[in-house]
């Protein structure tokens, strides 16, 4: 007989700090950060919350270490593309489109995490709020190097669209004002990059 590997199964196979990191993960996703406290955190890690406070000194900490984690999957993309393509700029960025495009389907009626979160830090000096604008600068650098290789005219100008696009995409996804946002996003990229 097969089973499929549930939460319940996961959890329990999972080390301390990682029960605690994934079950932020599925609340502060499904809830927002604000809404979910360290007690329901450690209800759903199967653990007590003085076990998180050893993990994490405070929520904020653990809110900044779930979204480094985000923004290594992030990176994580972008040397994929690079590897798949190796001295194909344009290529390299289409495959990022692509990757954005892909995950539209998955993404979840609360939208992109990292614009939820910084809706709900509006201090600069969060942890967390560091972490993205961290994330987001270095995700810039990349794209912007991608299209000086690519011969862009501008690059920097072409970078910024792109953001803007994938970001775009993210949130019209997320309130349903387009359809086919994928197919449409990378329509879009194609003409940018010149495919």
């Amino acid at each position: 007989m097969t089973t499929t590997a549930g939460r319940p199964g996961r959890v329990a196979k999972l080390p301390p700090r990682e029960r605690i990191l994934d079950a932020a993960e599925e609340l502060f996703r499904g809830e927002g950060i604000q809404r979910v406290g360290v007690q329901a955190i450690a209800e759903k890690a199967e653990t007590t919350k003085m076990a998180i406070y050893r993990h994490f000194e405070t929520k904020d900490a653990l809110v900044a270490e779930w979204l480094r984690i985000l923004a290594a999957e992030y990176q994580a993309a972008f040397d994929r593309v690079e590897a798949e393509h190796p001295g194909r700029p344009r290529e390299q960025i289409l495959g990022l489109a692509r990757f954005i495009a892909d995950g539209l389907p998955a993404l979840s009626y609360r939208g992109c995490p990292f614009v939820n979160s910084l809706a709900e830090l509006p201090d600069r000096s969060h942890p967390a709020r560091q972490v993205i604008e961290e994330h987001k600068a270095r995700q810039t650098r990349r794209l912007v190097g991608m299209c000086t290789e690519a011969g862009l005219p501008d690059p920097e100008q072409v970078a910024a669209q792109i953001t803007f696009l994938l970001e775009g995409a993210q949130v019209s996804t997320q309130n349903g004002s387009i359809d086919r946002t994928g197919e449409r996003l990378l329509r879009i990229v194609e003409a940018l990059v010149g495919q």
